[in-house]
C-alpha cells in the first residue's frame, strides 16, 4: 500500500504584498557607506592570500555563505569582489537564493517565523513560489539553480537586480551555485514544486562547484556562516577533485581556508578537531574546514564576528590591497 501524501492543492497562498517583512533593501551597504567597525589580527593574512591566489596563481577563490550574509546587506561588497575577479565562485543554500530573489523583486525579505508559523502561513507566498517555475525553466535549458535564478533576475530586469549576487553573477559570467536540502526551504511547500527539477538544478550546481574546487591549489576557501551545507558540500567536492588530481600526479593541498562564524573557540586552537566528547565536535566548520581538509599543507583561520561586520571588513581590505598592488 502506498503511504498517504499531503495534498498541496489544499494550501492557501497569499501575495507578498500581504506579508510583513523584517528586512528591506536599505540594509544593503555600498562600498562608501559606513559599516560597523571590525578588526581581527588574521584578516590581513586572509586578504593577502586572496589577492595572491588570483594575481599570482590564477587559482579558485570560493566564498560559501549562509542566508544571513544576504539579509544583513553584504551583496554589493560581494559583487565588487566578483567584478574585480577576486572571488571566482559564490555558493549558498536555498534560503540564500530566496532572500536574493525577494530583495531583487520587491526590495524586502524575511518574514516573521513566529508570526506566520502560528497562522499556518509561513512560506506560502505567491511570488516567492514562482521560483519553482524559474528553476524548471532553467533545467530545460541545462542551467543550474543559481544561474537559472540569476538569469531571471537579470533578464526580467527586476528592480534591484544590480544589488543581487545571483543576478550580477549571471550578468558577469561568474558561477553562483545553490546547494539545497529537500524540504529545507519555503518554496518546497508550494504545489508547483517539482522535486525532480529541484534536484537536477542543485546537482548541476554541485558539479559546477566541484569543478571550481579542482583549481583550489594555492587558492582560498571562505565560509561565512554556513554551518552545515558549507562544510558538507565542500568536503565531498574536495574528495572528488583530489581523486582526479591524484590520478594526474597533482596535489590539492596548499590552500587557505577561513571560517567566519559566531562560535567561540577557546585559545584559538583549531588545528585539530575537538574530541567526540566535546559538543563542539559537531560544529562541522571546525573539524572539516579548519582541521581535516588542510592537514596536508594548508593554512586555516577562524574569525568570530557578525556578518555585517566581517564581510565588509574583509572585502574592503582585499580591494584596498589589490588596488595597491596595481
Amino acid at each position: 500500500m502506498p503511504f498517504e501524501k499531503f495534498d498541496r492543492s489544499r494550501l492557501e497562498i497569499f501575495p507578498l504584498e500581504q506579508r510583513v517583512h523584517d528586512v528591506d533593501i536599505s540594509v544593503v551597504k555600498s562600498l562608501d557607506d559606513p559599516v560597523p567597525p571590525f578588526s581581527h589580527p588574521e584578516l590581513p593574512a586572509i586578504a593577502r592570500d586572496v589577492v595572491a591566489a588570483r594575481r599570482e596563481h590564477d587559482a579558485t577563490v570560493l566564498m560559501m555563505y549562509g542566508a544571513h550574509v544576504i539579509r544583513t546587506g553584504n551583496g554589493l561588497h560581494m559583487i565588487e569582489l566578483m567584478k574585480r575577479g577576486l572571488v571566482t565562485h559564490f555558493a549558498t543554500n536555498g534560503a540564500g537564493s530566496i532572500h536574493d530573489y525577494e530583495l531583487a523583486l520587491i526590495g524586502r525579505t524575511c518574514e516573521s517565523v513566529a508570526k506566520y508559523i502560528s497562522m499556518g502561513q509561513f512560506g506560502l507566498w505567491t511570488e516567492t513560489g514562482r521560483l519553482n517555475d524559474i528553476i524548471k525553466e532553467g533545467v530545460r535549458d541545462g542551467l543550474g539553480w543559481g544561474e537559472a535564478v540569476g538569469r531571471y533576475i537579470w533578464e526580467e530586469k527586476l528592480p534591484n537586480r544590480e544589488k543581487s549576487v545571483l543576478g550580477m553573477g549571471y550578468h558577469l559570467g561568474v558561477p553562483c551555485t545553490v546547494h539545497i536540502g529537500v524540504g529545507n526551504d519555503i518554496i518546497h511547500e508550494h504545489p508547483n514544486c517539482d522535486g525532480a527539477a529541484m534536484g537536477e538544478a542543485s546537482y548541476t550546481d554541485f558539479l559546477i562547484y566541484a569543478q571550481s574546487v579542482t583549481k583550489l591549489e594555492h587558492g582560498v576557501f571562505l565560509n561565512f556562516g554556513s554551518a552545515v551545507a558549507g562544510p558538507e558540500v565542500y568536503l565531498k567536492a574536495l574528495a572528488m577533485a583530489r581523486n582526479v588530481a591524484r590520478q594526474e600526479g597533482r596535489q590539492i593541498a596548499h590552500f587557505t581556508t577561513a571560517v567566519f562564524d559566531l562560535l567561540e573557540i577557546e585559545n584559538g586552537d583549531f588545528s585539530a578537531a575537538p574530541p567526540k566528547s566535546d559538543p563542539r565536535y559537531y560544529f562541522r566548520p571546525w573539524k572539516t574546514i579548519l582541521a581535516r581538509t588542510v592537514a596536508d599543507g594548508g593554512v586555516s583561520h577562524y574569525i568570530r564576528g557578525e556578518h555585517q561586520r566581517t564581510v565588509p571588513a574583509l572585502a574592503r581590505m582585499i580591494l584596498e590591497l589589490d588596488s595597491a598592488g596595481k
